[in-house]
């Protein structure tokens, strides 16, 4: 196949054919079918609406015309009429839950009550011999307006019948004899009320040749639409004997236009116009069969067609699945292959490489293999495209690359490390044997004013060997200045207070005494000199800096607090500082500003005093930063002597403790969660 041999190729094989044929053949065909089997069941179902219509338009004529002879004065009409109005009553109530059809009786029907009411005492006035208080015509008008109310809800939409001639066609002959039927029946119940009477009043006359001339114009249309069958059940239908005297009594009433009396028997007239009416109903039923049997059967044809369609939807959808199948395996195998390569590269072989080189001795050269590429024909153990095994190559050219660069990587960090803790011993032992030789002058010097500066210069020379420790511990290497006898904190804070320059600004406020473990004792001088420092460095030179020490007996935890007074940290700036404080990985050591190299030495410190020992960041009361340092109680060594009396901490060293608690608790709370403090 042309193009296979090339992703682009593929992808274009198994995405252009499929969709196309989806597209155009089950896109529209399954989708016209479908349009169809709906319009058809739509047509079906409101074909049955209209004929049920048609039913109550049906009684609802005849108690029209029965009302309207009752009026004119037959009393005869009193009993069909009783069952016509339960007839009419049965066929409102199954219309009740046809929405568009209760509109319309709510509107058109809402007064039947008051008019069959007043419609019954009028009779009864006139058998009375009193004055009628029904109008004839305002009945006639109200039943006739309901009537044709209900001839206009055409509830077949257009979009059902547009597909299909015939269908559309019967449609509108149903609706044209339906017209049709109407002024037959408006025209029986209007001249039953004039041959009742015996004579025309006011405009019954003219009601009465519109009327007919509705009908005319109604069976015309009918006749251009229907088929030969309607036709000529229409034909017989008006060729019954009493189609022929309803044909008689219509003449007659039409010479009677200047309103000469009417010598008409008013119940003959209503019986033959009823057995036309009815017989017009009958083939309005017939056409109502017609076009739901042909509704049917368009909809039974769309039902066929719209499976067979999807059958062949399916089976084109199979098709594509398996393409797509065939060529995702193509595709996935050997980029599944590559991945492997990766992963494996990024998850062991880079990082053992680079472990290696780390563990190996200074003075030895690491070398990685050769680069050796892939088979990049298309039959190589890929088995992918040509492009697969191009980006094979790439990505094998690359994990060298990256092996390579990782290597020197590694090892530029070792020797920088080493360089590091190299110089950082340099400065140590030299440090060390400075002061030892000033501390020879100290002793053969006798006076006081070149004591004092060789005072100085030990101390310089002091905070220059704490500088040095730093440096190893940056390095990762231990300070060889280990203490072997456990020491008092006060011992300690005094020990950390030398090692700083402005050493004279430092307050030792309250320290409760307590012993720490000999291993514990230079490191813990050592944090607390970079605390002090730091507190040092930004304050006001006039403000000192304070240092407290207790014991809290609660969480068996021994606290030195350094608290200044100086400009204080913003909030963001204090959280990265406290995670600075809390991290003492390589990560943050690279990723770290030189500005806050202290920080990473604190918390290298607190690190190597063992899980328990944290340095956490506060604001001070009244302004300045807070420093809190909690040695867990196995950094403790038991007091030689018996408990000292504890001293109260003061106000701002109780609230430093229960903030140091509670962001302990938020602290745990969001490791739990998963987010690093």
């Amino acid at each position: 196949m042309p193009g296979w041999r090339s992703i682009r190729g593929r992808v274009a094989v198994v995405i252009t054919v499929p969709i196309c044929l989806l597209l155009v053949v089950a896109g529209l065909a399954v989708y016209g079918r479908a349009e169809a089997l709906g319009d058809a069941r739509t047509t079906r179902a409101e074909v049955g609406l209209s004929l049920r219509v048609q039913a109550l338009v049906h009684q609802l004529q005849r108690e029209r015309g029965l009302t309207n002879g009752l009026l004119g004065g037959e009393s005869d009409f009193r009993t069909p009429l009783v069952a016509t109005r339960e007839r009419v009553d049965t066929a409102l109530r199954g219309m009740r839950t046809e929405r568009a059809v209760e509109d319309v009786i709510q509107r058109h029907l809402r007064r039947l009550p008051a008019i069959r009411a007043a419609a019954d005492r009028g009779n009864a006035d006139r058998d009375n011999a009193g004055p009628n208080t029904a109008d004839r015509a305002a009945t006639l008008t109200f039943y006739t307006t309901a009537v044709d109310a209900l001839n206009a809800v055409d509830p077949v939409a257009d979009t059902a019948t547009r597909t299909d001639r015939r269908l559309r066609d019967g449609l509108a002959a149903l609706r044209e004899l339906a017209a049709a039927k109407e002024s037959v029946a408006l025209e029986r119940g209007l001249v039953n009320g004039v041959f009742a009477e015996g004579a025309f009043r006011d405009r019954e006359y003219l009601t009465f040749t519109e009327v007919r001339a509705t009908r005319v114009a109604a069976l015309a249309r009918f006749r251009q639409v229907a088929t030969a069958p309607q036709r000529a059940a229409l034909k017989n239908a008006f060729a019954t004997d009493e189609a022929q005297r309803a044909t008689a009594y219509e003449n007659q009433a039409r010479r009677g236009a200047d309103g000469s009396a009417l010598r008409a028997d008013a119940g003959t007239w209503w019986d033959a116009m009823t057995v036309l009416v009815d017989d017009l109903y009958a083939v309005q039923q017939s056409v109502g069969d017609d076009v739901r049997d042909r509704a049917d059967r368009l909809r039974h044809e769309a039902e066929l067609g719209l499976a067979a369609y999807l059958v062949a939807g399916t089976l084109m959808a199979a098709l594509v699945a398996g393409l797509a199948a065939f060529a995702s395996r193509s595709l996935t195998r050997p980029l599944g292959a590559l991945a492997e390569a990766a992963h494996d590269v990024a998850r062991n072989r880079l990082p053992a490489t680079v472990a290696r080189i780390q563990r190996s001795p200074q003075d030895h050269e690491e070398f990685l293999p050769p680069a050796e590429p892939p088979d990049t024909s298309a039959a190589g153990p890929l088995g992918g495209a040509t492009e697969i095994a191009a980006v094979a190559a790439s990505l094998h050219q690359v994990e060298h690359t990256a092996l390579h660069l990782a290597a020197q990587q590694a090892g530029l960090r070792r020797s920088t490390t080493e360089s590091l803790a190299n110089l950082g011993r340099r400065n140590q032992n030299l440090v060390r044997r400075q002061l030892s030789l000033i501390t020879r002058l100290e002793q053969q010097e006798l006076d006081p004013d070149a004591l004092a500066e060789l005072f100085e210069l030990d101390h310089l020379a002091t905070r220059m060997r704490r500088n040095a420790e730093s440096l190893l511990v940056l390095a990762g290497q231990n300070p060889p200045r280990p203490t072997a006898a456990p020491a008092d904190a006060l011992e300690v804070v005094q020990s950390a207070v030398a090692e700083v320059e402005q050493y004279r600004r430092v307050l030792i406020a309250a320290v409760e005494p307590v012993r720490v473990r000999g291993h514990a004792v230079a490191d813990v001088a050592h944090l607390l000199a970079e605390l002090i420092e730091n507190g040092l460095n930004f304050s006001p030179p006039t403000e000192p800096v304070e240092v407290h020490g207790w014991y809290d007996a609660e969480d068996d935890t021994y606290c030195f607090a350094v608290i200044d007074h100086g400009i204080g940290m913003p909030e963001e700036d204090k959280e990265r500082a406290n995670a600075r404080l809390s991290h003492s990985g390589e990560e943050a050591l690279l990723s770290a500003s030189t500005r806050f190299l202290g920080h990473l030495v604190v918390g290298r410190l607190a690190h190597r005093l063992g899980e328990g020992a944290q340095v956490q960041l506060f604001d001070t009361t009244g302004g300045g930063l807070s420093a809190l340092l909690a040695l867990p109680g196995r950094l403790l060594a038991p007091a030689q002597a018996g408990p000292a009396t504890p001293q109260p901490a003061r106000p701002a060293v109780s609230s430093l403790l229960n903030g140091f608690r509670a962001g302990v608790a938020r602290a745990e709370a969001r490791s739990t969660q998963g987010v690093s403090s």
